[in-house]
């Protein structure tokens, strides 16, 4: 029997790694141990959302949240170790580029865990996030590096990971996988059209620090998202804490802020805009999957492929820019008829190569 912790931190680790849960449960040779750090604390991620969304509840809660970086990565490296001790796994699987992320490798490898990192390889070259930080750290001491894209593993070829004696793997991107199995559900439990009651809208989100806690970023995303809305409405599913930066900054907001939304309603809202502006990574995907395009309000992103194809244009917190690719994109039609991210089965080969490499 194979054991497998797998650290989770965030809501959206919580859904690619459902993905990975369903796939891993198809072997008997396999077991999962399922950790949750408490990172990112959300009062919706009660039974129901575990229920509704056919998610493993967690075999353990860690509940380390309100930290600064250092004390919350800290806290999280001392308390995962005790559960390996407990549990004695043979390989520990980590998403994407948390602080759960980094701490679940960084406590793995010191006890000479071996390490699978899901979303390997992806880079956006710009050190001042964290994010960035915790995914490059982590791939360096990850055994195993499943890669969602051919650039992804190009990355790493390019920073000599062949050298490094682990394997790379592309397995395509659990979140597809994710976005096929759920959409499938979500047209029946959605019920985010009666509140906003619109034939016709584009979809934003915005949440990220460099845009929000940044006053003239902040209102130049507000004065390019006016302008939109003067055209097509625009509907935000806005963020409490974002919600409260508006508020206080007096910025005069004219287009549609509504409740945060549950994952079903974000795949409808996804589904039937007409396209999407975002500062959010993972938004960026859903749209390509849903063949949306995305226009992403910042100045990199480390979904270069959608770049380089010609779905997602970066407009940064330039409220002309916004404007101008907003009057450009709206009409366009690309096709969106091709493999970035694999066959939607990533999880079925992650679970399959997690059996490779333990009985090599």
């Amino acid at each position: 029997m194979i054991k497998i912790i797998t650290i989770v931190g965030a809501r959206p680790q919580f859904v690619k790694a459902a993905a990975v849960s369903r796939a891993i449960s198809k072997h008997d040779n396999l077991k999962e141990i399922i950790v949750h750090t408490g990172q990112h604390f959300d009062k919706n991620m009660s039974d129901v959302f575990f229920d509704e969304m056919e998610i493993p509840h967690p075999d353990y809660n860690l509940h380390i949240n309100s930290l600064s970086h250092g004390a919350m990565t800290g806290r999280m490296i001392e308390e995962i170790e005790k559960v390996i001790m407990t549990e004695s796994p043979n390989l520990l699987l980590v998403y994407g580029d948390t602080n759960s992320t980094l701490a679940g490798a960084l406590a793995a490898s010191k006890l000479h865990i071996d390490v699978a990192h899901v979303e390997a390889g992806l880079r956006s070259y710009n050190m001042k996030m964290p994010e960035e930080i915790n995914r490059i750290l982590t791939d360096r001491i990850s055994n195993i590096l499943f890669c969602p894209t051919e650039r992804s593993v190009l990355n790493l070829v390019n920073e000599g990971f062949d050298n490094f004696g682990c394997k790379i793997v592309r397995t395509g991107d659990v979140m597809y996988d994710a976005a096929l199995f759920y959409s499938k559900k979500s047209e029946e439990k959605a019920t985010v059209f009666k509140k906003i009651n619109l034939k016709e809208f584009v979809l934003t989100t915005f949440h990220r620090a460099e845009n929000t806690d940044d006053a003239i970023a902040l209102e130049n995303i507000i004065t390019g998202l006016n302008k939109v809305n003067s055209e097509i409405p625009v509907v935000f599913p806005v963020h409490p804490r974002t919600k409260k930066i508006i508020e206080n900054s007096g910025l005069k907001v004219n287009f549609h802020m509504i409740d945060p939304v549950g994952y079903f309603d974000m795949l409808e809202l996804i589904k039937n805009c007409k396209m999407v502006f975002t500062d959010s990574g993972g938004l960026q995907k859903e749209a390509f999957f849903f063949g949306k395009n995305v226009i992403t309000m910042r100045e990199q992103t480390e979904w270069v492929e959608l770049i380089d194809n010609g779905f997602n244009i970066l407009s940064g917190a330039n409220s002309e820019k916004i404007f101008e690719t907003y009057l450009n994109s709206i009409h366009s039609s690309v096709d969106f008829n091709v493999d970035l991210y694999g066959d939607g089965d990533a999880s079925g080969k992650i679970a399959e190569e997690i059996i490779k490499f333990n009985n090599k």
